[in-house]
């Protein structure tokens, strides 16, 4: 009888090693490893991780490359919609989960197995993003998830790998990082700690200039150097990182309800945000920035807790996307002892310095009575605001208030005795 097929998201850590070694040896599978690359291996990890896969037994093991879907998909969204959740973390691990998912349920597909498996524990947002992925993409393939569903330690997994021959290296970690394309978070160590922030780190002393080009609300440009979104993250998060610049801390909610802490270190996100958010300023309308505030943060709040294929996001994108055209120039931003500082935007669709139209200084599109009008217009709901209430504190207590209501004769009640 054929042996079930299982394909598993490999990472090479002890949780998915684990995972491999139980679905083959207790549960009789044999073991399909995926590893999907969203921007946080080297050639040189990527390589050891197959080969950590083949020697735990994986019967193939294949590398995935999803760096250009998760910026096509979800890091273009993420700028238009400048989010940042809590206002301060770009949202480094929820998109890359999602393109991970996508990419292994195509693999599953490919090979006809009947199952598909992670190595999330029970503690983390990241088992919800996976669970409902599959679900929602591959909802004939049973998921698996060994370590959360068995509840297994850590040194539960490793004497398991040991009695079945793969000795592991112990090795306690202060912190859990995890790093991609759109950042690096680091949980554990002192993020448990609400009033304990991350190692002092050594800064800059000389700051740099950076002249960001846009199209459509994009990034298309370095000084002027035409180059993809991927090359132009890549080359900011290494420029940044002399400056000790997009480093942070997040607390929030987690999926579960619970509250979580992290530190991070996103140059290029944040970069690319704030750079992007300064330059609609400059060319979009008070109205389109404030329909694009709440849109871009239910946008990240849904991809965050894992309904990255919700019909809504879909329709967020469209909205955000409409109110692009006209976000096209450049930024310039300076880099400076962890501090990102836009320091100034222009743009051949500003709105600023029209002519005939300055700010504090001219506006021959409005004369004086025009604009004595517009004060008297705009003061309206408040001011009848006012005279309401004075209208109501001069007038006399009403009767009906003081005195008891007396019931109408025609709806009295008669006595019957």
């Amino acid at each position: 009888m054929a042996r079930p097929k299982v394909v598993l998201a490999f990472s090479g850590g002890l949780d998915t090693s684990f995972c491999l070694v139980h679905l083959r040896e207790e549960k009789g599978m044999d073991v399909f490893t995926a590893t999907v690359d969203t921007g946080g291996f080297t050639a040189v990890e990527l390589a050891a991780i197959e080969k950590k896969a083949l020697d735990l037994g994986a019967v193939k093991h294949q590398t995935l490359d999803g760096r250009a879907l998760v910026y096509d998909e979800y890091v273009t969204t993420l700028i238009h919609g400048n989010v940042l959740r809590g206002g301060v973390y770009p949202l480094s691990v929820a998109a890359e989960r999602a393109i991970q998912a996508r990419l292994v349920v195509d693999l599953a597909r490919q090979l006809h197995v009947t199952a598909i498996a992670h190595g999330c524990t029970v503690a983390g947002n990241d088992q919800f993003r996976f669970d409902v992925a599959f679900s929602v993409l591959a909802p004939e393939l049973v998921v698996l998830a060994p370590v959360r569903d068995l509840g297994v330690s850590r040194k539960d997994e490793y004497d398991f790998l040991r009695k079945h021959g793969f000795p592991q290296e112990i090795r306690t970690r202060d912190y859990s990082i995890n790093e991609g394309l759109w950042g690096t978070t680091i949980g554990g160590g002192e993020t448990h700690d609400p009033w304990a922030g991350p190692p002092e780190a050594v800064l800059a002393s000389d700051p740099e200039e950076i002249v960001i080009g846009f199209e459509e609300g994009l990034p298309v440009s370095l000084a002027g150097q035409k180059l993809s979104g991927l090359e132009i993250v890549r080359r900011l998060n290494e420029r940044a990182l002399h400056h000790s610049v997009g480093r942070g801390v997040h607390l929030g909610d987690t999926i579960l309800g619970i509250k979580g802490r992290i530190f991070f270190e996103a140059p290029a996100p944040l970069i690319l945000v704030q750079a992007h958010r300064e330059l609609e300023k400059l060319v979009l309308t008070k109205t389109q920035q404030e329909l694009k505030s709440p849109l871009g943060e239910t946008y990240g709040r849904l991809l965050h807790e894992g309904l990255a294929f919700e019909p809504a996001l879909e329709d967020i994108r469209a909205f955000l996307r409409s109110t692009q055209s006209r976000v096209t120039g450049e930024a310039r931003v300076r880099l400076y002892r962890g501090s990102i500082w836009v320091v100034g935007v222009r743009s051949p669709y500003s709105l600023m310095n029209l002519e005939g139209v300055r700010y504090g200084e001219t506006n021959t599109l409005l004369d004086g009575k025009e604009a004595r009008g517009f004060g008297k217009v705009q003061a309206l709901p408040s001011l009848l605001w006012r005279l309401a209430g004075k209208r109501a504190a001069a007038a006399p207590a009403s009767a009906t208030t003081h005195a008891k209501a007396k019931t109408p004769k025609s709806r009295r009640k008669t006595s019957r005795h």
